[in-house]
């Protein structure tokens, strides 16, 4: 992870903060090996080549550009369509959110025990089991919630020729995009290691539009959707209400 995803306690007025958990407290920092990249699941029926297609082109939405990652040059616009908007980047590994064998205070330095979301539960995301981007927060250069992104909305990320359903779970950094939990980098095939993982480059997220999965840990929920929408968005279709 390059830097902390912001939590609803840092992004304050930025999101309707959950009520407060104490955080984890932090442990010594553990060497843990380098995980070899993850065998890729297959979800849906949409291939990746016809989604890149409909997103080779882009106009923008947001008012300037974004970083990859702390300290890199700003190149990354966030592009809109009808139904989506989309960005291509990288992915980094967010491990926050409920702690467990993968992600946890001493496999990664900068984990937080919260997301900016929450289960139905009351409890903060699984980013081991629960496929999540993560948004930037809103600011002058671009604000998701004009675009009727939020929590619980259904994104499909692409890596190569892999499809993955995800759900919109954690806020970051208002200047950095291009960050994912655990479960998206697995599903993805592309390596899990909070401290070493992820990929450079060849990421893109599209995010439907005025989608929501409730709950919003329901995968099932979020795959369900994102195949229809992404089947409309590869047709040029337009849902209809009740549909």
């Amino acid at each position: 992870m390059r830097v902390q995803s912001l939590t609803l306690a840092a992004a304050g007025a930025a999101l309707l903060a959950p009520t407060t958990l104490p955080a984890t407290a932090a442990a010594p920092v553990a060497f843990v090996r380098p995980q070899a990249g993850p065998a890729a699941l297959r979800e849906g029926d949409v291939r990746a080549a016809d989604l890149l297609a409909k997103v080779r082109d882009c106009t923008p939405v947001s008012r300037g550009r974004y970083r990859s990652d702390d300290g890199e040059r700003a190149t990354i616009p966030v592009c809109g369509a009808k139904e989506a908007v989309y960005w291509k980047a990288d992915l980094d590994i967010d491990c926050d959110g409920q702690a467990g064998a993968r992600c946890n205070a001493r496999t990664d330095p900068l984990f937080s025990s919260m997301t900016a979301f929450q289960q139905s539960d009351g409890r903060y995301l699984n980013a081991e089991q629960l496929p999540y981007i993560v948004v930037p927060a809103a600011s002058p250069l671009w604000n998701h919630r004009d675009h009727g992104i939020r929590g619980g909305s259904v994104a499909a990320v692409v890596y190569r020729d892999r499809v993955q359903y995800a759900v919109v779970g954690d806020v970051g950094p208002h200047d950095i995009i291009g960050e994912a939990s655990y479960a998206t980098a697995k599903g993805l095939g592309i390596r899990t290691d909070p401290r070493g993982g992820g990929t450079d480059t060849g990421v893109t997220y599209i995010v439907f539009k005025d989608s929501q999965v409730k709950p919003i840990e329901d995968h099932a929920a979020a795959v369900e959707t994102g195949q229809r929408l992404a089947r409309l968005f590869v047709q040029g279709a337009v849902e209809r209400p009740g549909s």
